[in-house]
């Protein structure tokens, strides 16, 4: 006798993974998705809070981008960022992979070399400025009294002066960040595998050889996440600018985040500091987005 023809049973989606997901969805959409789209929409319109004329927002379309890219204020910032983050992102990867190498080794104590480098990252940046403000101190600050010491007597306000102040902040960033680069590094490292390093000395491989054929290499995916993150926390600096130099002189130390307070919050200018957002988040998507895609390439 012939079977009724029955058609398969469709199985049911489990619906606990998208409830594990629901939190992070919602605060993501909130707090990142909602913000971006209204930043697209305000940048299409004028409106300043502090002017009654313009506490209305007027249409404007794509007058705020052109307005802004016309601007010599927003071409000293954008100069002074990207030479923030040439400055700060390559040396901190540099130092954060030394550091990682002088801290990977089996030796008595080494864990408190591992903290003393590792301690300036679990500072917050405004307490991290705070000290640094003491050294840049133009008197008695411990760079002034060491180049006196020894017989230097140039610039001593650091913080004051316009050649030194975009300085001053980076060395602030490099001091606090390489010991958190030096982490992940840390981890690789230790996760590499040792019978290629012990292939490599069976074949008299050298120290440098070793480091530049077979270390860096196989860190390229940790190098990839570091650099991202150096590149994204470069363009993010602020907390230290008010401590220690206010963005001056002159806008000297003026990077596009600052910038951005200082329209939206000081200015009142809701309408260009949306513009202002958008082409900063269009800067760090395409970057990433970039940086990834370069790396997938190489490796395939």
């Amino acid at each position: 006798m012939n079977q009724p023809f029955s058609t398969p049973k469709l199985k049911r989606a489990p619906l606990l993974p998208y409830l594990l997901m629901a939190p992070t969805l919602f605060f993501v959409a909130l707090f990142t998705v909602w913000p971006t789209v209204l930043s697209i929409y305000q940048s299409f319109f004028r409106q300043r809070l502090n002017l009654a004329c313009f506490r209305e927002p007027l249409f404007v379309g794509l007058d705020n981008y052109a307005t802004l890219f016309a601007d010599d204020r927003f071409h000293n910032v954008a100069q002074n960022t990207l030479i923030y983050a040439l400055g700060t992102v390559p040396a901190g990867i540099v130092l954060g992979f030394l550091f990682a190498l002088l801290v990977n080794r089996s030796l008595r104590g080494i864990g408190w070399a591992r903290l003393a480098f590792f301690h300036p990252a679990l500072l917050p940046m405004v307490s991290a400025a705070t000290i640094w403000k003491f050294f840049f101190t133009p008197d008695y600050g411990l760079f002034n009294s060491s180049l006196r010491f020894l017989g230097y007597s140039g610039p001593e306000n650091w913080t004051g002066h316009p050649n030194l102040a975009l300085l001053s902040i980076m060395i602030v960033a490099l001091w606090k960040n390489a010991g958190y680069y030096m982490l992940f590094y840390l981890a690789g490292l230790q996760n590499l595998p040792a019978d290629v390093y012990e292939a490599a000395a069976l074949d008299g491989a050298t120290g440098w050889q070793t480091l530049w054929r077979i270390t860096f290499p196989l860190l390229r995916r940790t190098t990839v996440f570091i650099s991202t993150i150096a590149f994204i926390d470069a363009f993010r600096t602020v907390d230290h600018i008010f401590v220690l130099t206010g963005g001056g002189p002159s806008r000297a130390s003026t990077v596009i985040l600052y910038y951005l307070w200082q329209i939206r919050f000081e200015n009142q200018n809701i309408g260009m500091a949306a513009t202002l957002t958008i082409l900063f988040v269009a800067i760090l998507l395409v970057f990433t987005i970039t940086n990834f895609w370069v790396s997938e390439r190489q490796e395939a």
